[in-house]
């Protein structure tokens, strides 16, 4: 049987308290709720606190978490989903210096 394939992971502080993290693994078979074989967890965290996620959960599929907000994501590659949480971050980022 296939086994998942770690991609990447990651973890980077940007300042004091602020840390990113991202986990990327290749599934041999999408997850419930997912069309594509990756398996993902991408966080903001600040002061102990995942202020942004992405991730796309069993059963649940490809969403983002916003503070205590959460919304579907529309997963087009892992390029894509690393540049728009990036854009998310940097945005986090400006608006809490």
């Amino acid at each position: 049987m296939a086994q998942a394939i770690l991609v990447q992971r990651t973890r980077s502080y940007l300042r004091e308290g602020v840390f990113v993290e991202i986990v990327v693994w290749h599934v041999p078979a999408p997850l419930r709720g997912s069309a594509h074989g990756f398996k993902y967890s991408m966080a903001l965290v600040a002061g102990g606190e995942c202020v942004l996620r992405y991730d796309n959960e069993a059963g649940k599929g490809d969403h983002r978490h916003f503070g205590v907000e959460e919304a579907p994501y529309v997963f087009m590659g892992i390029d894509e989903l690393l540049a728009d949480f990036g854009a998310d971050v940097r945005g986090w980022l400006r608006d809490n210096p």
